[in-house]
């Protein structure tokens, strides 16, 4: 969809972390993201999902080349705490129970099909023009 309607189609990534290390995962893909690397850490923290540790996480960014000394400091920025909190209380209000949550103009899909999506999508840009 994004590359389908690049001027009426964006992405926006909203952290819901409920189980036991994503607030973790999440705080390190943001870190990563100061070094331009957040689709690369993404991939792989969900890729390693079910043995994701400190260890690990650390073992990923070493490998994605990520300033070390940087990443560290950066998963310690009370910003990217508040980032992730705030995420959480807006997914908490929006009755959120779990991960992925798909909204299209603030609209919930009941559905997480690739047609519902673009249906949705494709329903919200006819109301536009």
């Amino acid at each position: 969809m994004l590359e389908k309607y690049p001027k009426d189609v964006k992405l926006v990534i909203k952290y819901f972390p409920i189980h036991s290390f994503s607030k973790k995962a999440a705080t390190a893909a943001l870190a990563a993201a100061k070094q331009g690397r957040f689709w690369e850490i993404h991939e792989k923290l969900f890729a390693n999902q079910k043995e994701l540790s400190d260890a690990k996480v650390e073992t990923i960014a070493q490998e994605l080349g990520l300033n070390m000394e940087q990443f560290k400091q950066d998963l310690r920025d009370p910003n990217i705490g508040s980032l992730i909190n705030r995420d959480l209380n807006e997914g908490l209000q929006a009755n959120i129970l779990g991960t992925p949550a798909i909204f299209v103009n603030g609209k919930l899909l009941s559905k997480k099909s690739l047609s519902v999506f673009q249906e949705a999508i494709e329903a919200e840009l006819k109301k536009k023009r």
